[in-house]
């Protein structure tokens, strides 16, 4: 299977992704909405920004 992303997809898809997690963690209701603003979601984006920057420096590493 070849798939052909290129940045712009593969970033709308990370930040789909974390906003499913911050509004799941919103609709559950597990913790304050001030909690997962300020603690849960920067959290969340720093966490993709470095897989998504190791995945890319993978595939690159890989395409060679």
């Amino acid at each position: 299977m070849n798939l052909e992303l290129s940045v712009p997809v593969g970033l709308g898809i990370v930040a789909a992704i974390v906003a499913t997690g911050t509004a799941g963690l919103f609709a559950m209701d597990v913790m304050a909405t001030d909690t997962v603003l300020m603690m849960v979601l920067p959290s969340m984006i720093a966490f993709a920004v470095v897989v998504f920057a190791v995945g890319v420096k993978a595939g690159e590493t890989r395409a060679r």
